[in-house]
C-alpha cells in the first residue's frame, strides 16, 4: 500500500487508520484461528498478543492501544468468551499502549523491544489474573498465570521475528 496524495497533501492519517483497521482484522483472524480453550480458567490461549506487539512496535502507542483493545474485545465477543470482553478491552488496550510508549521510535534496538514486550506481558498476566479472580475466584487467577505467560511469550517471539520484515514494507 502506497501513501497517495489527497488534495496535494500526503494523507498519512488515512494511511494510519487503514493500517490500524487491517491490524485489528488480522489480529482477530489469526487469534480466532489459533485458539486453545483453557477449561480451568474459562479462558483461552491465542495469538492476540502477537498482533498487539507488532502494531505497537511498528506504529506506536496510540495504534497499539486501539489494536489491543479492539481486537481483544472483538475476539472474546465472537469466540464465546463474552464475560472477558470488557476486561480484554482494558487489559489488551493498556498492553498495546504501554508497549508502544516504551518502544517509542527505538524499535531497532533489541533491548528496548525486549523490555517493551516484557512489560506488555506483565500487564497482560496481571490484568487476566484480576479478570479471572473477579469472574471466578482467586484460584482461577493463579491457574491462568502460566498459560498467560506462555501466550505472551509466544506473541513476543512472533513479534520479534515479524516486526523487522514488516518495518521495511510499511
Amino acid at each position: 500500500m502506497d501513501r497517495k496524495s489527497v488534495g496535494g497533501k500526503v494523507s498519512s492519517d488515512i494511511f494510519k487508520v487503514v493500517l490500524t483497521a487491517m491490524f485489528i482484522a488480522v489480529t482477530v483472524a489469526i487469534s480466532r484461528f489459533f485458539i486453545i480453550p483453557i477449561p480451568m480458567t474459562h479462558g483461552n490461549i491465542n495469538l492476540c498478543d502477537a498482533g498487539i506487539f507488532i502494531s505497537a512496535l511498528l506504529l506506536g502507542p496510540r495504534v497499539g492501544g486501539v489494536v489491543g483493545g479492539a481486537s481483544g474485545f472483538l475476539l472474546d465477543l465472537i469466540s464465546g468468551y463474552g464475560q472477558y470482553m470488557w476486561f480484554s478491552l482494558i487489559v489488551h488496550g493498556a498492553e498495546g499502549l504501554i508497549v508502544g510508549l516504551i518502544a517509542g521510535k527505538n524499535t531497532d534496538r533489541k533491548w528496548t523491544k525486549l523490555i517493551a514486550v516484557s512489560v506488555g506481558i506483565v500487564i497482560m498476566v496481571i490484568g487476566y489474573f484480576v479478570a479471572d479472580s473477579v469472574l471466578y475466584n482467586i484460584y482461577a487467577g493463579y491457574i491462568g498465570i502460566g498459560t498467560n505467560l506462555i501466550q505472551g511469550a509466544v506473541g513476543a517471539l512472533i513479534a520479534y521475528l515479524v516486526t523487522p520484515r514488516l518495518k521495511k514494507r510499511i
